[in-house]
């Protein structure tokens, strides 16, 4: 939430509604203005490679292993997971991170920043984070969302065909010219 609490329960907890159901309480959201920023859903096989990053509106942030949330039941308060201070702003995001991924970093005003995760420090949960991007006056972060590392996927351009078509392939000009002889 935006206060900077997160909680972490297990998916069999969330029994299954209806369409047109409102649903069951994840956190308890009760503080003025404080609403859900975000959700991840963590495989236990990946576990190990993956850690929890969070940024705040006024451009800190931070990773955590995944291991510093303990299980609770849904609908709690949670823990903290930032520590929201007026230099730091709410909470606007939270994602589940490798090292090989880029994060990417919307402000307010339009800037978009694009980083390696791997450049993001490893802190413990109750701490401020570190300062992700430098932000002017009164500019805040918008929005985050977490991109592949492109680099691995780059493909190497192969050698670029040079020779053209053969006229004794199945073509229709290639049939029309051997009937018209």
């Amino acid at each position: 939430v935006k206060s900077g609490r997160a909680i972490r329960f297990s998916e069999e907890k969330v029994r299954a509604t209806g369409r047109g159901a409102i649903g069951v309480a994840g956190i308890e959201a009760d503080e003025p203005g404080d609403e859900v920023v975000g959700m991840i859903c963590v495989n236990a096989t990946e576990q190990a490679s993956r850690t929890v990053l969070v940024v705040s509106e006024k451009g800190y942030g931070k990773r955590t292993p995944v291991d510093e949330y303990r299980f609770t039941n849904r609908g709690g308060k949670g823990v903290k997971t930032i520590n929201v201070t007026d230099k730091t702003g709410a909470l606007v995001g939270i994602l589940d991170v490798s090292e090989k991924e880029d994060l990417m970093i919307t402000c307010r005003s339009g800037v978009t920043i694009r980083m390696p995760v791997n450049g993001i420090s490893e802190q413990g949960r109750a701490t401020q984070g570190v300062k992700l991007i430098r932000l002017d006056e009164g500019d805040e972060i918008a929005a985050i969302t977490k991109i592949e590392d492109q680099t691995e996927h780059l493909v190497e351009p192969g050698p670029e065909a040079t020779d053209t078509p053969d006229a004794t392939n199945d073509s229709p000009a290639a049939s029309e010219e051997g009937a018209a002889e």
